[in-house]
């Protein structure tokens, strides 16, 4: 047609060659780039695979993570964090859509603080704030006690509160400082300065709750490093969780991996107590062992019965659970015994529900054992004999006759009393008699 406006010149590019042409353009411009950005959009897929928009004041890029990479994320992403991605440019063909594919990604700033936090380490380390030498002793009874903390945060309460449960009488100060922002790192060293010069506190206990290394980087300063190393009263270092560590714990006189930890420490067993313990543990041990070797004794008097050869295997479980209750009852004894050395302020109430306690579990086991055996008593064919019933064994292989048919007549037969027995020799049988007959008679 010589209207139609595409000319066989003209070059028409199909919808996948105009991606590819793209995608060989994105890809090979940015092989490899960092991008900083706050994460938007985030899901996590089924397969693992981490989908995630990174955005700034103006515009936004799809972001891919796939499995391989996303498993070896330390942190948890999550919408509203800012991150530095590295990665590669990409083109997503069925959408004909531009990403980045990510291949690693951290926080922001978050190595710049590492880097600060591993060069401080060294330097101290180097001059010997570190060294074992230069901890001091944590008194076993400490009287009086410093914290240095936020009043408000949840550290000084967790301390505060196993102090009361574990040793009311400890007479606690509390020093309010900031423990992170700016100011913090002063607050603190000033705060470990003053209480050095108080002649009878005993402790300091200087730390925070958990919280990011920005949260806690206040006691990773190196003044609050050299205060805490020059304080001459002892200081105990509580930040964060068990998993965190910072400078102050390792110039410390000694780490406690939470506040509540920290308060422990304090706190020691009375050895007066866990001797009372141990006595009244090794008393009950005793008597029951005692008791059971009395009962096994019995049971085994009844195994040797001629009577109750059959009910051997009975007698052997009812043993066993025996041993069993021996056991348990130990077992029992030890977590009562670690529970009690919890309540150490109580010890005259402990002695009194110990004793409590042992009567209880005497009568219990007395009552119990006084079941089995009236259990067991009832199962035994001496009390059939006792009313006046009999048993016929066989000459030759002492086997218990169970049906007239087993009778012949001009054999031997034995026949047992609950006490005593008589040889016999069988005159005659009747096969046919009843006992009823008798009766009637």
């Amino acid at each position: 047609m010589k209207n139609n406006r595409f000319s066989e010149n003209k070059k028409i590019y199909s919808v996948s060659e105009v991606t590819h042409i793209i995608k060989n353009e994105l890809e090979q411009k940015f092989p490899l780039i960092w991008v900083e950005g706050e994460v938007s959009n985030f899901k996590r897929a089924h397969s693992q695979h981490l989908y995630f928009d990174l955005k700034d004041e103006s515009c936004q890029i799809r972001a891919v993570m796939w499995r391989s990479h996303a498993l070896k994320v330390p942190f948890k992403m999550e919408d509203g964090i800012q991150i530095v991605c590295k990665g590669a440019v990409s083109v997503y063909a069925q959408r004909g859509q531009y990403q980045l594919q990510v291949k690693e990604v951290e926080p922001k700033g978050k190595g710049a603080l590492q880097l600060a936090f591993e060069q401080l380490k060294k330097k101290l380390e180097k001059e010997g704030l570190f060294k074992p030498e230069h901890k001091k002793k944590i008194p076993t009874l400490p009287k009086k006690v410093a914290v240095v903390t936020s009043p408000r945060g949840a550290a000084v309460i967790d301390i505060l509160q196993t102090i009361e449960r574990r040793f009311a009488k400890l007479h606690v100060m509390i020093y309010p400082v900031r423990v992170q922002g700016e100011g913090a790192s002063e607050e603190i060293a000033s705060a470990l300065d003053e209480l050095g010069t108080v002649s009878d506190l005993d402790v300091v206990i200087v730390g925070r709750g958990g919280g990011s290394i920005e949260d806690l980087w206040a006691f990773n300063e190196e003044k609050v490093a050299r205060a805490i190393f020059q304080c001459p009263v002892p200081v105990i270092s509580a930040v964060g969780h068990e998993v965190d560590f910072t400078i102050a714990d390792f110039v410390a006189d000694q780490r406690a991996s939470t506040p509540s930890a920290a308060a422990e420490i304090l706190i020691e067993k009375e050895q007066a107590f866990l001797e009372r313990i141990e006595s009244f543990e090794r008393r009950m041990e005793h008597q029951l062992k005692y008791m059971t070797q009395e009962r096994k004794s019995r049971v085994m008097e009844l195994i040797r019965h001629h009577a109750f050869q059959r009910f051997k295997e009975r007698l052997y479980q009812l043993s066993q659970i025996v041993d069993d209750l021996e056991i348990r009852s130990v077992d029992f004894i030890r977590a009562e015994q670690k529970k009690m050395a919890e309540y150490r302020s109580h010890v005259r109430l402990i002695e009194e529900k110990i004793s409590s306690f042992i009567k209880e579990k005497m009568n219990r086991f007395q009552n119990r054992w006084e079941m089995m055996s009236s259990q067991l008593n009832s199962l035994s064919p001496l009390n059939i004999l006792k009313k006046g019933y009999t048993l016929c064994w066989k000459d030759g292989d002492d086997s218990l006759v169970q049906t007239i048919d087993q009778v012949k007549k001009g054999k031997n037969m034995t026949v047992s009393f609950y006490k005593g027995e008589f040889r016999c020799e069988v005159n005659s049988i009747d096969k046919e008699k009843l006992i009823e007959d008798r009766y009637k008679k």
